[in-house]
Order: structure tokens, then sequence, then C-alpha cells
């Protein structure tokens, strides 16, 4: 996987080579002779204008958007690792680390439960993170930024259409680095390829992707327990790789690794228009989804520390695999005054397990593989009535072990182009992620099997969001919860025995329900070239027993400045942004499970963060630098992203974002 990127790009030299940075035009055909019953036809042999709107993306929603290849304040936001807006996480001080979270969602789009190690699978492409193309040359899209020693980040992407029908994309993004700690590299490897295709009589229509990926990463531990040698500022420990971590000779490694193999695709039996346009009026389609997907979270470490308690043996080398396949076939009705509806059935078989079976020291026998096979019925609705735009799907499980359902419904309002409103509202049932459920390691406390005593979480939200031009963004959703599952010590009024902190950790659920409120509020204000973006978050959780931890406000601020250089050859933003959030008992994170985990002993937060950054565009590039965190030496070395793991120092980074157009 590391030489894929290489080898990509040797391929695809010669052709990135002979592109212009420019979006190729040809003239416009003179269509004045040519009309005839309605129709506009383009004589033989005219060019057709190509405009950046002919550079189509496609979501997995189908949501269709165009290239943007402007600067804007929002592309600052997304240049960073996960290529997306970052407000609601807290990052540690490597790229390619776990994110700590500022701000929760408790919606789920999948219906069972997933692998876990979640705080490894920030940079995991799911099935909904895929996006397919249409376009009209071959586009390329380049993305560097560099990171923290030793390394670089780069995600490529080269896109063409064989035909007006059928377009090809392959992907690949990799990055290395070592980091400023001790024994915190890491690395991963992202490649994906999609095909999108629709008949010229517009019947069938086939979209499908191929994913392989790998997250490799170094588990230092954290900081021991004396974090002197990092807070005081002492001029011998502000190199980074003289503070002393917990782990050392003993470090761990965990890694993610999974492939995956995608189609939809669906076939109109029927199809009727509107009168002698385009518009259809009424169709109807069969369809089917597949979906094979093999996945495995890895511990591994060469010597065995009392910080995650004893153990069987030693050297550790736990492993967590998943198998799953998934089958859908549908058929959809659409009728221009009925709406669109469409029933389905799927077919979903799981393996969940592990290389062996257990028997504990008090004879508790646990397994070795969670396995079945689950039958879901589903539908899906939409419909414009009145002006509102009304939608609304659900799945139930008929049949096996995981009893499950998600229903989602939403209606939204168009007042004008600058006023918009919406409504959502999500309820689920679904049982914990599969490490919740069974999990065997070679450290003795690390092994449960929870199937028989752990019931369904239930997730119920309201959402209102209000978008407009003049007045801002405001967004409200309110969550309850019912059997919030979440990783804790087994008796928080236990005393902990020293270096054992991590030695009692446990799957929980809580008995009492949990809610969640979020408001969330954006809006830029200009004067000139001068321009003010500020997003501002409050939460607030009503609950028993304090297992959901959050910040009650988090703030960004960007002040900047935007204008024209070197005869419009240059546009350029340069600007300040702040941010900073409420204390709170940060979770922590235990790199055993690739999971955080609650804890009320400790808080942390409410220190600034403050970036300079100068970017510009030239043509159909993005060039970006910036002096990340410059207040930390000032502001004080009490920044931490989450217990024992400290936020990154300041350092200036730079990198670009390129397309190329044939």
């Amino acid at each position: 996987m590391k030489y894929f990127f290489l080898l990509l790009f040797v391929l695809s030299y010669p052709l990135l080579h002979a592109q212009v940075d420019s979006i190729p035009s040809g003239e416009k055909p003179d269509i004045s002779k040519t009309r005839k019953k309605g129709k506009t036809n383009v004589p033989p042999g005219a060019a057709q204008e190509i405009t950046i709107k002919d550079y189509k993306i496609i979501s997995y929603a189908r949501d269709t958007t165009y290239l943007d290849t402007t600067l804007t304040i929002q592309k600052e936001y997304k240049y960073n690792y996960l290529r997306k807006d970052n407000f609601e996480l807290m990052p540690f001080a490597n790229v390619g680390q776990p994110y700590n979270k500022l701000g929760v969602d408790f919606e789920r789009n999948h219906l069972y439960p997933l692998l876990g190690a979640k705080a490894k699978h920030y940079n995991y492409f799911e099935v909904e993170d895929i996006d397919y193309y249409n376009v009209a040359t071959p586009m390329s899209d380049l993305f560097f930024k560099t990171t923290f020693e030793q390394g670089q980040l780069l995600d490529a992407l080269l896109t063409f259409n064989t035909s007006r029908h059928f377009n090809f994309s392959l992907a690949f993004k990799g990055f290395r680095s070592l980091g400023k700690y001790q024994l915190d590299q890491s690395q991963s490897g992202n490649f994906r390829t999609t095909a999108n295709y629709m008949s010229k009589n517009g019947r069938y229509t086939l979209r499908s992707h191929i994913a392989a990926q790998d997250v490799e990463t170094e588990e230092n531990g954290g900081l021991i327990s004396n974090v002197e040698q990092f807070e005081s500022g002492d001029p011998d420990f502000t190199d980074r790789s003289r503070v002393d971590t917990r782990l050392t000779s003993d470090n761990g490694e965990n890694k993610i690794l999974g492939k995956r193999y995608y189609l939809e695709h669906q076939y109109k039996l029927l199809r009727t228009r509107k009168d002698s346009s385009r518009m259809e009026k009424t169709t109807l389609a069969l369809g089917h989804t597949f979906n094979y997907e093999t996945k495995y979270y890895q511990f591994k470490q060469s010597i065995s520390n009392e910080y995650f308690g004893s153990v069987f043996v030693s050297p550790i080398h736990d492993k967590a695999s998943l198998k799953t396949m998934y089958n859908e076939f549908h058929a959809e009705f659409y009728n221009a005054t009925l709406g669109r509806l469409q029933g389905n059935i799927g077919l979903y078989n799981y393996n969940y397990f592990f290389n062996s079976l257990l028997v504990t020291t008090d004879g508790q026998e646990i397994q070795s593989q969670l396995k079945g096979d689950e039958i879901t019925l589903g539908a899906k609705y939409s419909k414009t009535i009145g002006g509102f735009l009304i939608k609304g799907g659900g799945k139930y499980n008929l049949a096996g072990d995981l009893t499950s359902s998600i229903l989602d419904a939403s209606a939204s309002y168009r007042f004008n182009e600058n006023n918009k409103i919406d409504f959502s509202l999500h309820s689920s049932a679904r049982m914990p992620d599969f490490n919740f459920l069974l999990y065997q390691s070679e450290y003795e406390n690390y092994n449960w099997q929870n199937t028989s005593n752990f019931e369904n979480q239930k997730v119920n939200s309201l959402q209102f969001n209000f978008d407009s031009k003049k007045w801002g963004n405001i967004s409200a959703k309110y969550t309850n919860i019912d059997n919030y599952t979440y990783f804790g010590i087994e008796d928080p009024n236990q005393e902990l025995v020293e270096n054992q902190e991590q030695a009692t950790i446990k799957p929980l659920q809580e008995a009492g329900s949990v809610s969640h409120l979020k408001v969330k509020y954006i809006k830029e204000f200009k004067l000139g070239g001068f321009a003010l973006n500020n997003t501002v978050m409050y939460q607030n959780v009503s609950q028993s027993n304090d297992v959901l931890n959050v910040p009650q406000l988090v703030t960004r601020n960007t002040l900047y400045f935007s204008s024209d250089v070197f005869k419009k050859a240059m546009y350029l933003q340069t600007g300040v942004t702040f941010k900073y959030f409420t204390s709170y008992n940060m979770d922590a994170y235990n790199p055993v499970l690739g999971e955080f985990y609650i804890q009320n002993n400790e808080e942390l937060g409410g220190f600034p963060m403050l970036d300079f950054f100068i970017n510009a565009r030239i043509q159909q590039t993005r060039i970006y630098l910036k002096a990340e965190h410059f207040n930390s030496s000032f502001t004080g070395y009490n920044f931490y992203s989450a217990p024992n793991y400290p936020y990154r120092d300041f350092v200036i980074r730079f990198g670009l974002v390129w397309n190329f157009f044939s």
C-alpha cells in the first residue's frame, strides 16, 4: 500500500504534465437556426463551452455540487488532515492520532453495530464518505500539507469520463508523520476507486467503489503522572522528544486495516415523460445494493505494562476482526404528483471473531465469535408539498439477534434564495458496537461478553436549522438517549492502584436517561476587505450520573482580510483565528482499545488557541501557510487534548491544493 501512490504518480505524470492551469473552453454553438419542436440541437462539429459547473461531484446521498476552486474562509477551516471542518474536534499533538470530542451527535446511519475502536476511525472512509464524479474533461485534485517531522500528507485524485455516460476515478491519500514526542509516529494509506454509469436512454444507472485502507499509529501512553517536564517551560524540555512518556521500550502499536467492495444499480422498468420534455412523469424501477467489507483492529506491544493491569501472556497481540456482507433489493415508484416511494428488503451477514476461546480464572467462558444473519424491511418517501420538501425513511429488523430499528424524517422550506428553514427528527434503537459486546485481550481486565446483559441504545432527537444570508445560520438539536453505552471505570468510587489507572476500564450502560442540548450559531460580518467569521456552540447535558462530558461553550472567531493583488493575478487572504472552549472533564484515551473513556477526576481546557494564516489563490491553485498555536509559549503550557496527552506546540505548516484540467 505504501508504494501505491508512487506508482500512481509515475503512471499519471504524462497526463498531468500535459494539462494546463485553466479550464478549456470552446466557442458557443450557434443555436439560432437549430430549434425544432422545442429542442435545442448543437450543429455537428460545434464545440460546447465548458465551465466549472461541468465538473460535478455527487455524494452518497446523490446531492450534486460542482468543483469549487475559489478561496474562502470555509476552505481554510477544511484544510486539515480530515479535509473537513473540525470545529467540534480537539486533535492530538501529531497528525493521524485521535481526536477528542468538543461536541457530540448521536444519530447513526448504520443499522447494525460497527467494529469499534472509534478513536482510530476518523480518517477511515465509510460508504457515506465516498464521492462520485461526472466531468467534462479529465480532472485532477492534489492536496499537500506538511506534517510534524519526517513526513508529508498527500491526497491525490484523478477522474475522467470515458464517455458522457461513464466516469471513472482513482484516489489515494497517504501520509507519514514522526511527531514531536517519543514513539508518536503515525501513517496511513487510503486507496479509493469509483465508477459511475448511466445508459444512453437513462433507464439503467450504476455506481460502485473499491476502498483499501490502513491506519497505523505508535502509542506512547501519554505523559507520565509527573507532567512538570511539559508544563514548566524548561528550555531543556521544549524539545518534546526529551519529555518522558509512559510507554518506552514497551511501546504499543495499533492498526486498522479494511477492504470494501460496494455496488448499487437500478433499472427503470416503466418510464413516461411530460409531453415532449425530458422531465419524467412516472417511473417504476428495481434496484440492488451490495456491500462486502473485511476489517480488523489490532493492538501489539512488545512488553506488557502494569498501567493496563496484569496479563495472561506477553508480548501483547490483540486482534478483533469483522466481516460483513449486505444485500438490499428495492422497488421504487415515482410520480410527479404523488412523489417518490421506495420499499426495500435487506439481508445482512456478519462475523465478528477472535482467534481463541477464553475461560477466565473464575470459570466464565468468553466465546470467540459473534456470527449471524439479519433480515430488514425498509421504506423511503420524498415529496414537495406546498413549498415544503418532505423526506422520510426507516428500517426495521425482522429477524436475527441484532434487534434494531431506525427512523428519519425531515421537512425543509426555502422562502427565497437567501432564507431556508429545516426540521428533522431521528429515532433509532441499536446494539452498541461489537467491542462493547465481546472483546478478548492478553490483558486480563480487557475481556468481556455482554451479549446477554446489554440492551439496545435508544436515541431520539429533534433538530431545527435556520439559514439566512442576512441573519446567519442557527441550529438547535435536542437528543435523549436511553441505555447510553460508554467505556469507564467499573467502580468510580474505588481507589485506583498507582500506575494502574487504566486497569479497571469496562464497557458500561447507564440505567437512566441522558439528555443533550446543542445550539450553534454561525455568522460573518464584512466591512470592505475585512471580515469577522464567528462560530459559537452552547451545550447542556442533563443526567443522573456524569457519563457524558462536553464543554458548555466552544467558540471560534476569525478576523481576516481579502484582496486581489498583483493586478488581480493573485487573490490573498490573511488573518487570525481564535478558538476556545470552557474547561470540563475531558475524556481520557485508552490505546489498548483505541477508544476514549469517561473520567471525572480532572478538568482540562479553558486555554486559547491562536492561529495566523496567509492563503493565496493563483488560477486553480490555493496556497496555504499557517502558524499554528503561536501563543503556546506565552499563555502557559497547560494545553491538553486529553488527560496526559498535550496539544501541539507552536509550529509553522504549509501546503497547497491544485486542480488540473486537460
